[in-house]
């Protein structure tokens, strides 16, 4: 079996490992929030940045450390190389996390009193540390398998987790019953732990197994070349991950405490900020399933054809991906906006969700033009770039959250996710025809399918009205809706000439000159 086959195979392998993982990971929130409700997921969404944050101060950096060498030293057969790198970097990971974890252990209460605003995430944030110890185990020797192009072991290992964790959680709040909102918040973050332990120790084995059949081969590294090298990576990847987490975890608490500035009781801001961000915004990124499909096929293609200089190439695959972009997300967008109220409804038993859900759909949509171009100067060794524009939409959507919320409610919310993404597609879009000479946001690729969309959502909004007021249920109204909205994008799509053909779009015949 050639090379090229292999990496087609372990592609298509993973993309549909991937949208498969993330459409569980998805009925695995709407079970969560309609099991525990509002205010609960904004307890949750309080103590799940923090997580984040947790992982940045101690595995972020090395695992992307052992990613990169570890594909370079088993490039060279040098397997000595990488079990050291894998040793060292569990070495450093641990003592990160000891300490990590008992300043976390210690200082929990003032965390979730003054800078969460909520003192009902203390039982979270204290079971946050055991869970952060195995993912950080997991994801070292996840990474070292990726790195190394193993890539079907850790996939299966990651599509197992999904089901394990929702067993777990939704067992244990099933078997506990916790009455209170903390109690509920910190049987969740348990269930997580239990999710890791079987996910860290598969991997684990998975990697003693490896060593086993390999054996140890090279003349390996010497150990301060091996730090130096760790470290150069670890470090940026490492800080640049906490700066955004931190804004992130920033921005999570500064909502509530804005709410409740506009003039909400404290119960009800947190059931608001947990219907935004525990329920709008998982809806509207369920279109987002292919995006990460889309940048494991066409990413490594823009790379390859980058080292070689094709930049006619480059320019195509990152024209047509904005494109197909297009082509996905704007019509989801625009059915979601009108059917927003009545989706919330039936899948989390939360019209409220439907509320700002034009702003925070456009936002959606922005994000994913920004993903794909970093993505694409990523692939095109410019990812310093990418994350500078990341960082200063974090900040922008800071800025506006302190500013916006306590005077606007969650519409400042919504206004801010959208600010933040309408920057970051165009910073985006300027970096990438700046280093990269490709055109994005042209009339074909955004323009011609963003007016289809617009006519879709008219249309859809007028039909949604006349079924509201002949008393049809949600139900029928999403049956009725959705088809007609594609159809009605479908043939505007056709009618101003644009092509449909996704593979075509983004992969022409050889016989094509490319333009």
């Amino acid at each position: 079996m050639t090379a090229e086959r292999t990496v087609g195979r372990d592609t298509a392998f993973l993309t549909v490992v991937s949208a498969v993982s993330q459409l569980l990971g998805f009925g695995y929130r709407v079970a969560l929030a309609r099991g525990v409700g509002a205010q609960v997921m904004g307890l949750y969404q309080l103590v799940m940045p923090v997580y984040s944050v947790l992982m940045s101060l101690t595995a972020v950096g090395l695992t992307a450390a052992v990613s990169n060498l570890s594909a370079r030293w088993l490039a060279r057969g040098d397997t000595r190389a990488a079990g050291q790198t894998v040793g060292l970097c569990l070495r450093w990971f641990v003592l990160a996390a000891v300490a990590v974890g008992a300043v976390t252990a210690v200082l929990y209460d003032p965390i979730s009193v003054y800078l969460l605003g909520d003192a009902r995430t203390q039982l979270g944030l204290v079971l946050l540390v055991p869970c952060v110890v195995l993912t950080g185990v997991e994801n070292l020797h996840k990474h070292f398998f990726y790195g190394g192009g193993r890539v079907r072991p850790p996939a299966l290992v990651e599509l197992t987790e999904q089901f394990v964790r929702a067993g777990a959680v939704l067992g244990l709040l099933a078997v506990l019953a916790p009455r209170d909102p903390e109690r509920a918040v910190g049987v969740i973050v348990l269930g997580m732990t239990a999710c890791e332990v079987v996910s860290s120790l598969s991997l684990v084995l998975l990697y003693r197994r490896w060593q086993r059949r390999t054996g140890l081969h090279g003349e390996g590294e010497r150990p301060v070349q091996l730090r130096r090298r760790v470290l150069s990576i670890a470090a940026p990847v490492g800080l640049t991950a906490l700066l955004g987490n931190a804004m992130n975890a920033a921005n999570a608490a500064l909502i509530p405490q804005g709410l409740a500035a506009f003039g909400m009781g404290r119960e009800q801001a947190m059931s608001a900020f947990g219907v935004v961000c525990g329920m709008t915004m998982p809806m509207l990124s369920l279109p987002t399933v292919f995006l990460s499909a889309l940048n494991l096929v066409v990413m490594p293609r823009i790379a390859r054809a980058c080292a070689l200089g094709q930049t006619g190439q480059v320019r195509h695959g990152i024209g047509r991906s904005v494109e197909v972009v297009s082509l996905i997300m704007l019509p989801s967008m625009a059915i979601l906006a009108v059917l927003g109220a009545d989706m919330g409804n039936l899948l989390f038993g939360q019209s409220r969700a439907g509320e700002y859900i034009l702003p925070l759909a456009a936002g959606m949509a922005l994000g994913c033009y920004q993903s794909v171009l970093t993505g694409a100067l990523n692939a095109a060794e410019h990812s310093s770039r990418a994350a500078a524009v990341a960082l200063v939409c974090d900040v922008v959507q800071l800025a506006v959250t302190v500013y916006a919320v306590g005077r606007y409610g969650l519409a400042g919310y919504a206004g801010g996710v959208l600010i933040s993404a309408a920057l970051g597609a165009i910073l985006c879009a300027r970096s990438v025809r700046r280093h990269t000479g490709a055109r994005v946001f042209t009339w074909r690729q955004t323009g011609l399918p963003g007016l289809a969309a617009l006519l879709c959502w008219q249309t859809g909004q007028l039909l949604h009205t006349q079924l509201t007021r002949a008393g049809v249920s949600a139900v029928l109204r999403v049956g009725v809706v959705l088809p007609f909205g594609v159809l009605v994008f479908v043939s505007a799509c056709c009618a101003m000439g644009l092509e449909l053909g996704v593979k075509k779009r983004i992969f022409p015949p050889r016989r094509e000159k490319l333009r």
